[in-house]
Formats: structure tokens, sequence, C-alpha cells
């Protein structure tokens, strides 16, 4: 081991490794002091310092010479993957305590009880249907990872309890009444999310209708305008609005919601199945146009989801069951099984990923 690298660490100038673990020992006392030095035990407190007191150390204040040096290497060597182990992810846990550079701190997450930056820290993402389900799912789950979220809903009574319910848990959100099916509703959507938090980078188009159930046949012509205005044309016209202002954010990232539906219909809802699929190629149509202002354009494609819309395909439990039998699936699917896919696909970790489709289904079938 490099000397001045031994006394960086002997002395503490490294954040949490001025107490090293037992298996660094010997390196230690070869570059510090090249003459044998007496093992020692702990008789001390057990504290952040050492983790076990059947480790052996050098001499320091709480440590006396072990009675027994041949049964205190043999501890040594039981205890060294524990100690080192333990005293590295304490050095870990330090080390992502400090401030970054810029003199602030970062917020932090646990993983596996190690604090970590939270992914989509310093990010404005904008959720539309995002009251209850899978887009309420997807507002909480953006918003736990990092994000300053923007929720939004037709009605003004649902934001304000999804909002309750989101700011009960510590989140940063804020919201907003929204119809996507009318321009200037959509044009306030973008411009509250500009003045509240300063631009937007994520857009999770969620939005949907679905008037119709029954025989495709019997559908009309108000009920196929209604479900291609609401699903398919207005998700096209809020991206055509949020672009530019990702671009000058320097990029961005839309996840469209479709559904397992665009690739094998579901019984009775014939339109609305139709337009799921055209969001899937809207996706295709719109990633390679946007790739030069770094903007990323990915699709989910829930399978049947557990929602207060899907309600009609398994509240009655002889449905639900010929249903899973046709889909080839086990059981139905909850909101938040799709939260987190939409967080990946709006992170650094989905930085090649654009133009596809993210199928969330528990196997169902998904192809053209």
């Amino acid at each position: 081991m490099d000397t001045s690298m031994c006394r960086l660490i002997h002395e503490g100038g490294l954040p949490g490794t001025a107490l090293f673990s037992a298996s660094l020992q010997d390196s230690h006392t070869r570059c510090l002091n090249p003459t044998p030095t007496p093992s020692y035990e702990y008789s001390g407190p057990l504290n952040d310092r050492c983790v076990d007191r059947s480790a052996t150390c050098h001499s320091v204040a709480d440590f006396r010479p072990a009675k027994n040096l041949k049964k205190s290497v043999l501890l040594r060597r039981k205890s060294r993957y524990t100690v080192h182990f333990s005293m590295f992810r304490l050095s870990l846990q330090r080390l992502l305590s400090l401030s970054h550079g810029g003199g602030g701190s970062y917020i932090m997450q646990s993983v596996r009880g190690i604090q970590t930056p939270r992914k989509l820290e310093g990010k404005v993402a904008l959720v539309t249907a995002s009251s209850e389900g899978i887009g309420l799912a997807i507002a909480r789950r953006l918003a736990q990872d990092g994000a300053r979220v923007l929720i939004s809903s037709r009605k003004q009574q649902n934001v304000d309890k999804a909002l309750q319910e989101l700011k009960k848990e510590g989140l940063d959100v804020e919201g907003t009444v929204c119809h996507v099916g009318k321009n200037e509703d959509r044009v306030k959507l973008v411009d509250y999310a500009v003045k509240k938090f300063g631009g937007v980078d994520i857009l999770v188009s969620n939005a949907a209708v679905n008037p119709f159930f029954g025989n495709m046949l019997d559908s009309t012509e108000e009920v196929w305008d209604k479900i291609l205005d609401i699903n398919v044309k207005a998700t096209f016209l809020l991206v055509k609005l949020v672009a530019p202002k990702m671009q000058e954010r320097g990029g961005g990232s839309i996840v469209i919601v479709s559904s397992i539906g665009g690739f094998a219909p579901f019984p009775a809802l014939g339109p609305y199945s139709v337009s799921k699929t055209a969001l899937l190629g809207l996706t295709k149509a719109l990633a390679p146009e946007l790739t030069a202002q770094n903007i990323r354009v990915n699709c989910l494609a829930p399978g049947l989801i557990r929602t207060k819309f899907s309600s009609a395909l398994w509240k009655d439990e002889s449905v639900l069951d010929q249903l899973k039998i046709k889909l080839g699936i086990s059981r139905i699917g909850e909101p938040e099984e799709c939260a987190g896919i939409v967080s990946f696909l709006c992170s650094p970790d989905a930085s090649y990923i654009t133009g596809e489709t993210v199928v969330v289904s528990g196997g169902g079938n998904s192809r053209l």
C-alpha cells in the first residue's frame, strides 16, 4: 500500500476511514511501522469506531493487549469480512452525507441502508389525469424519486383530495384543474408548471376516456370523436406545447400511457383499443423528430390494472376469470406496478432509450 495513502487513512483524512477494518491491519502495520506491532483487542463500549469486539486493532484508547494472540488471530480471520463490509458501509454513508462542491446538499434516498441522491432530483414533472389510479401512482413515485410534480384532473375536488394525500407524505407537489380536450386548459397547465416550478422536464400523458362499452359496430360518430380527441389528438397537442419548454432546459422525457389493448383489443372496448394503438404509433413518430432536441419519447402499455377506470373488466368475478384466461395472466395488476417503470423511463438510467413501448401486463399478449 502507498505510504501517503496509508497515512491519510490512518490520520482520518478520508470520511469514515479513521478507524479501519481488521482486514487492513497488516498492510497498515507494514507501511506505517516497519517493526512488528503487538496485537490488541477492544475492551471499550461498542460504537461506530469499532463494530466488533473480536476485531484486532492497533494500540489506541479503549484497546488492550490480546491475552491469547493465537485466539485473537483466529477471531480476526473469522470476523474480517463482516467488519470490513460494516466499515466500508459506514465510510460510504459518511462520504455521501457530505455537501457537494456547489455548496448545497444532495437530497438522499435510502438504498439498503445507504443514502444516495434521488434520481429525479431537480426535475419538474407534469402528469395529466393524476388524481387517482395509475396517474396518481405515477405522480407519487416521481415525487418520491425527487421530482417536483404538477398533478391535474378535470375536477377541482379530485385535485384537492390527491394533493392532500400526497402532501401528507411530504412530497413536493402542486395541482390544477385541466380538461386536456380544451386548448385553453392545456395552455394554462403548461404555463402553471413554468410559473410555479420554472419549467418542464417530464411529461406523462395519462388522460383518456372511454364512453362506450359494447359491440364495436354499435358505436357512434360522437363516440369516436370524443375518444380520438382526448386519447390521441390532445396527447399530441400537449406534447407540442411542452417540447419547446423542455428544449429551453436542455431536453426532457415524455411518457405516453397507452394500453395492452393497443396490441390485443379488449372485449367490448373496440374504439378505445384503436385509440391506444394510435398512441403506439404516435410514440414511434415523435421519437425521431424530438431526438435532436434531446427529448426522449417512450410509451407505457399497462395490462389489466385495478383502477376505477377499468372496473367494468374486473368487478364481476366471472368476467374477470374469463378475461384472465383470454389474456393469459394469473392476476390483476396494481397501479404502483406501473409507476416504477415510468420513473425509470424519465431518469438518466434510460438516457439511451427512446421510441420504445414498455408493457406491464403480467405476461399478457403484447404483439401487434
